[in-house]
């Protein structure tokens, strides 16, 4: 894995809190360079003075303006950057049915969980395409494949990425541009995205390893941990899967 890593130069958004920060160190102690993007500045100094990134970008993914500054950060700033891993996430728990407007959440998920992401991925194409093994990489979840009652903006975005992650490949395929598109599609993580009993979940260290291995090994879809049983009880019984994951509480 390391002999991938070594040298790379990696866009990471989300990087200061849960998995983001597990692999923004991962990948410094493996030889790439890390930059990082979040909406903490108290965070991001503190990353870059342990030294797991080379440069930070303060930056608020729900703002609608924002992921053209990101994008035009790494151009201008960043040419050799080689990979991008649209990590960044929000998780909310409407209950829509409540009669309340929900308008600003919804906007919000939507926005950070999917528009962000979309948009940092295509307009950073350039940029990659012109480096070696390039990747982007696209954080999902099981929910992308079933989702869970209480989660529904989250699933939804979720979901959409994946279709939009599959979309983009043939594409750049099509094109030829050389550069690979990965999805990691992660079970329940103890974070604070996550709510629920933590040791029923994944570590954030183990799956940010999960997920820069199978970067590294240059797959297209990354299942990880009890994502993987999700994926095989899907294909046995579809309503049995939906029936679990309705009323899973994390």
């Amino acid at each position: 894995m390391e002999r991938y890593w070594n040298g790379r130069k990696v866009l990471l958004t989300g990087a200061t809190r849960g998995i983001g920060r597990e692999m923004a160190r991962q990948l410094t102690a493996m030889g790439a360079e890390v930059l990082a993007v979040a909406r903490n500045p108290a965070a991001l100094d503190e990353l870059l003075r342990q030294g797991d990134c080379v440069d930070v970008l303060e930056a608020d993914l729900a703002d609608a303006e924002i992921p053209r500054g990101v994008v035009n950060w790494v151009r201008d700033a960043h040419p050799d950057c080689s990979v991008v891993i649209n990590n960044a996430a929000v998780m909310r728990y409407p209950v829509l049915t409540d009669g309340t407007q929900h308008g600003e959440g919804v906007t919000e998920e939507v926005q950070v969980n999917l528009v962000a992401p979309m948009l940092i991925a295509v307009g950073l194409l350039p940029v990659l395409g012109a480096q070696a093994g390039a990747r982007v990489v696209n954080v999902t979840s099981g929910l992308a494949v079933a989702p869970k009652a209480d989660a529904p903006v989250y699933c939804a975005t979720k979901a959409a990425m994946r279709s939009f992650t599959r979309s983009l490949r043939y594409q750049v395929e099509d094109a030829g541009l050389g550069v690979g598109l990965s999805e990691a599609l992660l079970p329940v993580v103890d974070t604070t995205l996550s709510r629920g009993a933590p040791e029923r979940k994944m570590s954030p260290a183990d799956a940010a390893t999960a997920i820069l291995e199978g970067v590294a090994r240059g797959r297209r879809e990354i299942w990880i941990g009890k994502a993987r049983l999700l994926r095989r009880l899907m294909w046995l019984s579809p309503a049995l899967g939906h029936g679990i994951m309705r009323r899973m509480q994390a």
